[in-house]
């Protein structure tokens, strides 16, 4: 049996601070990174989407972590084909006169690898402490099943190394009944962890809550269930907050994951207010009830209501 590590998709969301999870006496970015890793095992680090991280950013997360603690990160959003703003990419790199968003096609070749460089780079300072779980490429919707994006995901894997990465789809056809077997062998022979969502059904983007075991890490990360799930405002579309019950189904089949792979990372990514924190503990709590399951965190309690 691997082991489970249960924590959230970020620790700095605007709305979890005023919340009130965080006690009142934990006031700085150090000191909200220190408390969350007093909770939870691992956490995904989601603003490195928007824009890519500092090496001494990372660093200092590395330094603010207990020695076992895991972090995974999202990719920066130009290298998983999604738009992204010039004004994310490092100064000396933005092409002049660039107002709108950009793709990794508008560029410079030469200035794309430069990103590529950098992104990884940032990085390594987790690495080296043991820290990095894997890089989570999100592709985006008009990311269908086909050779040239097979290609791509080995062109992702090669250029992270000595990162490794994981995949997320969000385009239908990586998952339908004729393809789904295709798409897991593919990332089955490359040893790439394919990431399980479970996530609002019936959208142009909705990927079906398949659980599959693809490399010694997996990962799943649960976006719930808003029914605004179309909206732009990030809050409406993960402002979702599951119930116990729900997440008593999905427990036995994270144990069955867990007993596929070395180690399994659970990411509640329902950010909103303290929606994930607290699912997370649930969850932990549920998972500790089942037998031979190796899951962190132990609650000392039983699972919230």
């Amino acid at each position: 049996m691997g082991t489970i590590l249960v924590g959230t998709a970020s620790w700095t969301d605007k709305t979890l601070l005023e919340s009130g999870w965080y006690p009142p006496e934990v006031t700085t970015p150090e000191q909200r990174l220190r408390h969350y890793a007093s909770v939870f095992p691992v956490v995904e680090v989601d603003s490195t989407y928007y824009a890519p991280p500092a090496e001494a950013t990372a660093r200092l997360w590395a330094e603010r972590t207990p020695a076992d603690f895991t972090f995974d990160v999202k990719a920066f959003s130009l290298l998983t084909r999604h738009p992204t703003r010039p004004a994310a990419l490092p100064k000396d790199l933005r092409p002049g006169g660039a107002g709108k968003n950009l793709y990794a096609r508008d560029l410079d070749p030469k200035v794309v690898d430069q990103v590529w460089e950098r992104f990884v780079g940032a990085l390594l300072p987790l690495r080296e402490a043991g820290k990095l779980g894997a890089v989570l490429f999100q592709f985006p919707r008009w990311f269908p099943i086909g050779r040239a994006n097979k290609q791509y995901i080995l062109e992702c894997k090669r250029r992270c190394e000595p990162l490794r990465i994981s995949v997320e789809f969000r385009n239908h056809t990586w998952m339908t009944e004729e393809n789904q077997a295709e798409t897991l062998d593919f990332l089955r022979s490359y040893a790439l962890p394919y990431v399980c969502v479970d996530m609002p059904q019936g959208y142009p983007d909705s990927i079906p809550p398949v659980v599959a075991a693809t490399s010694d890490l997996e990962v799943v990360r649960f976006h719930g269930h808003s029914d605004k799930w179309t909206s732009h405002d990030i809050h409406e579309r993960f402002g979702y907050r599951y119930s116990l019950e729900e997440l008593k189904r999905w427990a036995p089949r994270l144990r069955e994951l867990g007993g596929r792979a070395a180690t399994t990372h659970v990411l509640m990514n329902n950010c909103y207010r303290d929606h994930a924190q607290t699912n997370a503990r649930q969850l932990a709590a549920v998972l500790a009830g089942l037998p031979d399951c190796d899951v962190r965190p132990r609650p000392g309690g039983g699972p919230e209501d």
